[in-house]
């Protein structure tokens, strides 16, 4: 009986030590498993964290793409702005065009209308007085484009009179240096000359026409790239009681004077009839 005493308390330490070993792994199990819910847990709050930023990004990403439709719109905006004031300048440039061809066809139709003023003012019993008293004996002007100083006229989109404003003579007094016209005082035949001066320039002739009462007669006419321009002409006309000669610029042309009075216009009578 001792012996199975002592059997049965080595076998219980044996098994005491099995569930010791087994307590002790179960108590390792427990710390792995602790260690694992710890990571799962670390896991789950760097995925939470993750999530998080990848929201962020989203919303940011958003931001941008509002962001970015609004600059889209704002430059559409923008372009349409420009647009609109790009067809606001051009309009404006049109009416300013339009505003200076009226006011050349306007000075054209003034000339016109002083033409026919003039020729209407002067009667067939004025000249026959004139011609009574002999009054009428000697006519002649001559005269320079500017007044005083130097000065380019033009270039103009339409033709434009020009105005001889510094008198060197004018003897009869038939020229008006404040409309450059000629007028007429008597019936006979008259001789004039036209002497124009330009700068030189390739998109911009030097020109003048002589016109007998609205009628073009003759013109003086040159264009050179560089340089000064000169160009000149006559004509001897009848001319009866009335009828008026002036000059006008070519369309798109320059003319230029200054104290050396390049650009003159001159008449005189020849003799009456």
């Amino acid at each position: 009986m001792s012996a199975s005493l002592a059997e049965q308390r080595v076998e219980t330490r044996h098994l005491q030590r099995e569930n010791e070993a087994q307590a002790a792994k179960l108590r390792e199990l427990e710390l792995q498993k602790t260690e694992m819910d710890t990571l799962k847990l670390q896991q789950q709050a760097q995925t939470a964290k993750l999530e998080l930023q990848k929201t962020e990004l989203e919303k940011q990403k958003i931001e941008g793409e509002k962001q970015k439709t609004e600059l889209e719109k704002q430059k559409i905006e923008g372009e349409k702005q420009k647009t609109e004031l790009e067809k606001q300048k051009t309009e404006l440039e049109k009416q300013k065009i339009e505003g200076e061809k009226q006011k050349q066809q306007l000075q054209v139709q003034a000339a016109e209308m002083i033409t026919v003023k003039a020729r209407s003012n002067v009667t067939e019993n004025q000249v026959g007085a004139l011609k009574r008293d002999g009054e009428v004996k000697q006519v002649a002007f001559s005269a320079s484009l500017l007044a005083s100083g130097s000065g380019t006229i033009g270039p103009f989109n339409t033709e434009t009179n020009l105005v001889f404003a510094y008198v060197f003579s004018n003897i009869g007094n038939a020229y008006n240096p404040n409309t450059g016209f000629f007028i007429a005082p008597v019936r006979g035949a008259y001789h004039f000359e036209l002497y124009v001066y330009g700068p030189g320039d390739p998109s911009h002739p030097s020109g003048a026409m002589l016109f007998k009462n609205g009628e073009r007669v003759c013109i003086a006419y040159e264009q050179q790239p560089s340089g000064w321009a000169k160009s000149s002409n006559g004509v001897t006309l009848l001319l009866e009681v009335g009828d008026v000669v002036f000059l006008r610029l070519w369309e798109n042309s320059k003319i230029y004077d200054n104290v050396n009075h390049h650009s003159t216009f001159s008449g005189h009578l020849l003799f009456t009839m």
